[in-house]
C-alpha cells in the first residue's frame, strides 16, 4: 500500500536528449546531443520507485537500484538536501545498449529532477561531473546536459552549434552491445602515428560539424576505437564502410553498434539512400540535431 501524498510536496518534469559521442576521432571527447528526448517526472509516492515505458519497460529496475532514482538521491546527496519519498515515470525513446547515451540521458534526468525538487543551485557544468562520477560517460552527459556539439576537455565541456545545413541520421540495429563490454575491446595502446592523425580529425570533424568547411568523409575515419570495436561487430562495419563509399560521412555511434550519419539537412534523397544501403535488419531514423539540452519544468503540489 502506498503512503499518503504530501499535500505540500512539490513535483517536477525533464526532458533530456540522446546522444552520440566520439563522433568518430573524437573517443570520450566529442559528442552531439540528437533530438530524441527521455522524459521522467515525479508523481505522488507508489507501490513502484520508477515507472518505465517505452524502451526498457519490464526490463530497467523499478526499484530503488534504477539509475534515474539512484542520479536523483545522488543530487540531493551532494547538495545535502532532504531526499522527497516520491515515485519517477519515465518515457524513454532511446534504444537501450545501441550507443545513443540512454544511460547517460537517465542520469542527467535524474540529476535534474533533483536540482528542480530541492532547488538547489547546481551549474550545468556540475551536472556533467555529478553524471560522469555516476554514470561514467562524460561525454554523453556533456551532450544530454548542454545540448549541441560537446567538447569534453579536463576541467570541463566547451558547446558548439552543429550546422544547420547538416542533419544526422541513425541506424539502429536489433542487436545490442554493452557499452562495458565494447570497451573492453580496446586496445591499451595505439602508435604515436595513430594518435597524432587522430588529433588531425578531431580539428576536421569540429570544423565540418559548426560548417565552417565542408564535412569530410575522412573527417570520421577513426584508429583508437572503432577498428577493434568493428571487429566484433561487423554489420555496423559493413554500413560504415558502405556510407563512406558512397559519400557519406559516417561513424560508430559512441560503442556501437549504431551507426550515425551525417547527411545535407532537407535533402529527403540522402535519407533515402543511408536507408537503401542499410537494408533490412536496420531501422535508419532522420533525426535532428538537439539544441536544448535537458531541460525542467517545475511542477504543481501533489493533490
Amino acid at each position: 500500500m502506498s503512503a499518503p501524498a504530501d499535500p505540500a510536496l512539490r513535483h517536477a518534469r525533464v526532458a533530456v536528449p540522446a546522444s552520440s559521442a566520439n563522433l568518430g576521432p573524437g573517443f570520450d571527447a566529442l559528442a552531439v546531443a540528437l533530438d530524441v528526448r527521455l522524459e521522467a517526472r515525479t508523481t505522488p509516492r507508489g507501490e513502484q520507485r520508477v515507472v518505465t515505458t517505452g524502451a526498457g519497460a519490464g526490463e530497467l529496475p523499478s526499484g530503488d537500484d534504477n539509475l534515474v532514482w539512484r542520479t536523483l538521491v545522488g543530487f540531493c546527496e551532494w547538495a545535502g538536501a532532504h531526499v522527497p519519498d516520491v515515485s519517477v515515470q519515465v518515457d524513454n525513446p532511446i534504444p537501450l545498449e545501441r550507443g545513443l547515451g540512454s544511460s547517460a540521458a537517465a542520469a542527467v534526468a535524474g540529476l535534474a529532477l533533483g536540482r528542480a525538487l530541492t532547488g538547489a543551485p547546481a551549474s550545468a557544468h556540475e551536472l556533467i561531473a555529478l553524471a560522469s562520477e555516476l554514470e561514467g560517460h562524460a561525454d554523453n552527459a556533456a551532450a544530454a546536459v548542454l545540448g549541441g556539439l560537446t567538447l569534453c576537455r579536463p576541467g570541463g565541456a566547451a558547446r558548439l552549434e552543429p550546422s544547420e545545413g547538416l542533419r544526422p541520421v541513425v541506424c539502429v540495429p536489433q542487436v545490442r552491445q554493452s557499452t562495458d563490454a565494447a570497451r573492453g575491446l580496446l586496445p591499451d595502446s595505439v602508435p604515436l602515428a595513430d594518435a597524432a592523425a587522430n588529433g588531425g580529425r578531431v580539428a576536421a570533424v569540429l570544423a565540418g560539424l559548426v560548417g565552417m568547411v565542408p564535412l569530410d568523409v575522412e573527417a570520421m575515419t577513426d584508429v583508437l576505437h572503432e577498428p577493434a570495436r568493428l571487429g566484433a561487430m561487423p554489420a555496423s562495419g559493413q554500413l560504415i564502410t558502405a556510407l563512406r563509399g558512397d559519400g557519406i560521412p559516417a561513424c560508430l555511434s559512441g560503442a556501437g553498434p549504431s551507426v550515425l550519419a551525417v547527411v545535407a539537412a532537407g535533402s529527403r534523397a540522402a535519407v533515402q539512400r543511408v536507408g537503401t544501403l542499410a537494408g533490412a535488419g536496420w531501422r535508419v531514423w532522420p533525426t535532428a540535431w538537439d539544441r536544448r539540452g535537458v531541460t525542467a519544468c517545475a511542477g504543481t503540489p501533489a493533490l
